[in-house]
């Protein structure tokens, strides 16, 4: 840890924070309603937590993590703890909450910010030191105890403390503005999209003689589907080894075959599932909103095979073009189409299966026409696409200052130090004493008891 400013004192977490402290059950009435917090239920990256979900205390006593108001939740499992969420715990039903065992919680003591803790623990760079401590099995990696608690924190006093965070929360929000109007015009540009997408495979885009709609089926070669052993999830796959996509990797009209995972030993690459260019591709299950997603493979790096979630199949080049497919598959009609055969017990975990995918119409015209209905498109997308790239790199840029302003935070370097405010070095002598304290009271109390009469 660089120099520190003066008041400040460099300590670990387990120093200015109980870890994941142990709760006395004995008291706590069995019908108690509590708080039920589910991984799901903390949003990644925001902060945000839902404790709305009720559950009684005999229900969630055993296999769950229990936590208090200002605790702060830090996911220690992957794919979680890259995907940020943390947390700190709002008030909850019956002054408890419970939740996933895959959280480690933070109490803080009196003079630690709640939120100081949390922007740190929260912060890229942490995590970032986080992943590289992790431990266990490909898939289920995971922030150790040990780790965790002895991970350095430079400590302001409290005064500072409570500084940082109101400055940290006020640059925030300024971003949090400017990051939602992006997106918003990123939206805006979506629904134009398809509206121009509609407009074009309706017929009034170009002079077209006439469109008629076939199944999918007798466009494309047949579909088959990949591969979905147990990758390494905390590393990219370097270029030359074997790799998995992951279903990210495709987008409505586009792929990007960065979204991959590593092959562990001892699998072996696939040659007969490798993505070639010309391939393409389709999402066969996920959410709504992301099954039956595709994709044109125009070009993509070697040794990357289909995964199992995923459809592969190429069309036939005499009868419909590979590029005003992909825009055929694309436009809201066909998408309409799509949604409409997929099937599934809940909108979280929908599925195509190959009969019903296949079944999907396409509005087809002749080869030239195709032609010219995707230059057409290509023409005035090309702006769009424009726009959208410069919409991406203001969202990277958005998240960069986002990461540099914690920095300067945790540095000392985002408000002024005040000599008035009381050194961290006497708050955290204050904490220790406090501890032993507490630590002691029990062994007095135990020592008091008088002996059993024998009989």
């Amino acid at each position: 840890m660089s120099a520190l400013p003066n008041g400040w004192i460099a300590a670990s977490l387990e120093e200015v924070a109980q870890v994941n402290p142990r709760l006395d059950k004995s008291e706590i009435d069995a019908d108690l309603e509590v708080s039920f917090v589910p991984m799901p239920a903390v949003e990644a990256e925001s902060g945000k937590i839902d404790v709305s979900a009720k559950r009684r205390f005999s229900e969630v006593e055993k296999g769950y993590t229990g936590f208090k108001e200002n605790d702060v939740l830090f996911a220690k499992i992957t794919p979680c703890m890259e995907n940020g969420k943390m947390a700190v715990v709002p008030e909850v039903h019956g002054g408890l909450g419970f939740g996933s065992t895959e959280f480690h919680v933070l109490r803080p003591p009196a003079g630690i910010v709640p939120k100081y803790l949390y922007y740190f623990v929260s912060s890229k760079s942490f995590r970032m030191n986080a992943e590289h401590n992790m431990t266990g099995a490909v898939g289920q990696r995971r922030v150790p105890t040990t780790y965790f608690s002895q991970a350095d924190i430079p400590l302001p006093p409290s005064a500072e403390q409570r500084r940082i965070v109101g400055k940290i929360e006020a640059l925030f929000s300024e971003l949090d503005a400017g990051v939602a109007n992006l997106k918003q015009a990123r939206a805006q540009l979506a629904v134009y999209r398809q509206a121009l997408l509609k407009h074009a495979f309706e017929g009034h885009l170009t002079a077209i003689k006439g469109i008629k709609k076939v199944p999918l089926s007798s466009l494309i070669t047949d579909l088959s589907q990949g591969w979905s052993p147990k990758c390494e999830l905390n590393r990219a796959p370097k270029p030359d080894e074997w790799a998995v996509i992951k279903t990210t990797a495709i987008q409505h009209c586009r792929y990007d075959d960065t979204e991959a995972k590593p092959l562990p030993p001892p699998f072996e690459g696939r040659p007969s599932i490798e993505i070639k260019d010309g391939d393409f591709l389709m999402t066969r299950k996920g959410p709504r909103t992301r099954a039956g997603v595709s994709c044109y493979v125009r070009r993509t790096r070697h040794r990357l095979m289909v995964c199992d979630t995923v459809y592969r199949f190429r069309c036939i080049e005499d009868r419909v073009t590979p590029l005003y497919l992909e825009l055929a598959l694309n436009s809201p009609d066909v998408l309409r189409a799509i949604d409409q055969r997929k099937a599934g017990i809940s909108e979280s975990g929908l599925s195509l299966t190959h009969s019903k995918i296949g079944t999907v119409e396409i509005p087809l015209c002749s080869l030239d026409e195709q032609q010219d209905i995707v230059r057409q498109l290509d023409e005035q997308t090309s702006v769009m696409d424009a726009l959208e790239a410069d919409i991406d790199l203001n969202l990277q840029k958005a998240e960069a200052l986002r990461q540099s302003i914690l920095k300067k935070a945790f540095a000392g370097e985002l408000v002024p130090q005040d000599p008035a405010d009381e050194p961290a070095a006497a708050l955290l002598a204050r904490i220790r004493a406090e501890r032993e304290a507490a630590t002691a009271r029990p062994k007095a109390k135990q020592a008091g008891k008088r002996p059993a009469k024998l009989t």
